[in-house]
């Protein structure tokens, strides 16, 4: 297996950003498709309709190939799982060219490749907004993040939301930015993805991992601040429900 570190190259285009090489075995990938469970460790973020989203794509109207090398969700788009010496190469193809729809699994690639590769046992707790900015600029260039070095390098930044983070870069695409975060988690790291979303909105979407009630708050008021500020179309941020 490679070094989960080990930069992948930025993708050039959309569709190169939906093919990621996962440091892990075929059969843990399949898992975390075909469980629920772990389906809610990695797709999307936490909502109140996040169980039934997963249940609509993964599990109605599916085609399973008797290998586990390919799954076919609602609505026509393929996983494919390719094996090999440095993981799995896990693959959407498209069934049709939905920019918007394209730019969600590129999330939920990076999501799943995190998952396996950084926390692949561990809960995770998140929070979600989306809108369009007050003054049109790029979420990546409002935080300003445009100058990050590239995937697998390490980075280190103040965010306008007045706290500093540190970590890698997990990804670049041609809208979307992935950094591994070291305050997102209590052991490890967690991940900050940010987009600028087909239509006009800017979306933020960051995983965390065994951090404590108060610590969780503090992380989501400083964004719930930050998108007041420069989101004000937007809803109130989405957040884990805490038990």
């Amino acid at each position: 297996m490679t070094d989960s570190s080990a930069p992948q190259e930025a993708p050039s285009n959309a569709m190169e950003a939906l093919s990621v090489l996962i440091n892990a075995d075929a059969r843990q990938v399949w898992i975390m498709l075909r469980e629920p469970a772990k389906l809610l460790q990695w797709h999307g973020w936490d909502a109140d309709s996040l169980k039934d989203e997963i249940e609509e794509i993964y599990f109605t109207d599916v085609t399973e190939d008797p290998d586990h090398r390919a799954l076919t969700v609602k609505g026509g788009d393929t996983f494919r799982l390719e094996p090999g010496d440095g993981g799995t190469r896990v693959t959407v193809e498209r069934a049709d060219d939905d920019a918007v729809v394209t730019e969600g699994w590129i999330t939920f690639l990076q999501q799943l490749r995190f998952a396996l590769e950084r926390h692949p046992n561990t809960n995770r707790r998140t929070l979600y907004f989306s809108a369009p900015p007050k003054d049109g600029q790029s979420i990546i260039s409002t935080l300003g993040l445009d100058d990050v070095p590239s995937p697998g390098d390490e980075y280190s930044a103040s965010l306008p939301t007045g706290v500093d983070i540190t970590g890698r870069v997990w990804f670049r695409s041609p809208h979307q930015l992935g950094l591994t975060v070291h305050s997102y988690a209590e052991h490890g790291d967690g991940l900050l993805i940010l987009g600028d979303l087909p239509g006009g909105e800017s979306m933020a979407v960051a995983s965390t991992y065994d951090l404590g009630a108060k610590q969780l708050h503090e992380v989501w008021e400083r964004w719930d601040e930050f998108r007041g500020s420069h989101y004000p179309e937007s809803d109130p941020i989405v957040t884990s429900t805490l038990d």
